[in-house]
């Protein structure tokens, strides 16, 4: 089996990694200090949740209308000049009070992120061989795990030690970082496909995209439960404003966890039995919230439900496995992009259920919905792990 050593041994490996490292910290920064800001202002759950995730919410448009420049343009000039585009919009969020203007910058973000995501993921099916792909993706998704930790922790005390205008300058500056190790840390490629982008091209390959046999269930399972767990995480600052660094850090190391357990120590046997079990995992220990336990417990809860956060990494591997080269980074970008629009959905139902009842029972709600949409995609999946041959792309 190969290991994490031998990943690092390519440097251009090191520089993706280090690039998805200082935007996962710039993006938690960023997110802490502007869901402060905008909870010390109005005092609304659902603006909070919305403010933290609202980038997310632009995925959907940036999937609709723009995906098609992921698999279209040089990876090096998109990822360095998307990272640029994000370091100003979020330096002008530094500036902007808390209102609904705020909103249109977050849009802006996430239109940059959508096509960032596909351009990064279809890169990393470039950079490292087939059958490293898992072990790659697990390194990029530990990257987001550590800095989550780093990032929260960082960002809870500038907020506090500074401001949160001046938390989102901080942000910013990563931001900028990542544009600048992007640049030189990576090699100039070549676009995988031929042809400009266009929405008619993205609308096009989308639907081509969703025509796979057994894409479909893929899609929805990336989608939907973790969308809703990501809503019961969008509480965390109603639940406990003193204790919500303290929970996002405990999600974000279980997340760590399966990453590592996933990508390094699992075997193709092993994963295919626990891939039920984790993506039930991932929501069961937030039913405890609805008791309102003490914070240790509730960190404890959020780190073992954060661990099956791992059945995404062998969902996206069966999702590689069954799309074209020329069209991964499409394919991984429309992944990510309905994955952080579901996220933002949800997170915003999450705000408008703990508007009427309470952050605990809100949690343990979302966690609920996430279960039953798990246990409904269940015999899909199955399905298509027994089936036969590797599905090609529908013809045009």
């Amino acid at each position: 089996m190969q290991t994490y050593r031998d990943l690092f041994r390519n440097r251009e490996f090191t520089a993706l990694f280090t690039t998805a490292c200082v935007q996962n910290a710039a993006s938690t920064v960023t997110g802490l200090a502007l869901a402060t800001a905008v909870y010390r202002s109005t005092g609304s759950p659902l603006l909070t949740a919305l403010s933290m995730f609202g980038p997310s919410i632009a995925q959907l448009a940036g999937a609709t209308l723009l995906l098609s420049a992921a698999d279209r343009l040089p990876p090096r000039a998109a990822i360095s000049s998307l990272a640029l585009v994000t370091a100003t919009l979020v330096a002008i969020l530094s500036t902007t009070p808390p209102t609904v203007a705020v909103f249109g910058v977050l849009l802006g973000m996430g239109l940059a992120g959508s096509v960032a995501g596909g351009v990064r993921g279809g890169l990393l099916t470039e950079i490292v061989p087939e059958r490293a792909y898992l072990l790659g993706r697990s390194a990029l998704n530990i990257s987001t795990g550590t800095m989550q930790i780093a990032g929260f922790a960082t960002g809870g005390l500038l907020v506090l030690v500074l401001s949160p205008g001046q938390t989102l300058l901080a942000g910013a500056g990563l931001h900028l970082l990542a544009a600048v190790v992007a640049r030189f840390g990576l090699s100039r490629r070549a676009p995988r496909a031929a042809g400009r982008p266009s929405v008619a091209e993205t609308w096009r390959v989308n639907r081509r995209l969703w025509a796979i046999p057994g894409v479909r269930p893929i899609y929805l399972a990336l989608w939907i439960p973790n969308g809703l767990i990501v809503g019961c995480e969008a509480l965390f600052v109603p639940w406990s404003s003193s204790g919500a660094g303290v929970l996002l850090a405990a999600a974000a190391a279980g997340m760590l966890a399966g990453d590592v357990l996933a990508g390094r120590y699992l075997t193709p046997r092993w994963r295919t039995r626990l891939a039920p079990l984790l993506r039930l995992l991932l929501a069961v220990p937030y039913l405890l919230f609805v008791l309102d336990p003490p914070l240790p417990i509730a960190a404890f809860a959020a780190a073992a439900a954060s661990v099956g956060y791992c059945s995404t990494l062998l969902l996206q591997e069966g999702l590689v496995a069954i799309t074209p080269p020329e069209t991964r980074g499409q394919a991984l970008g429309l992944h990510t992009s309905g994955m952080l629009t579901m996220q933002a959905v949800c997170a915003a139902l999450a705000g408008t259920v703990a508007e009427h009842t309470a952050p605990g029972v809100a949690i343990a709600a979302m966690a609920s919905a996430s279960i039953v949409v798990t246990l409904a995609l269940a015999p899909a999946l199955r399905r298509r792990r027994m089936s036969s041959g590797h599905a090609t792309m529908a013809p045009a």
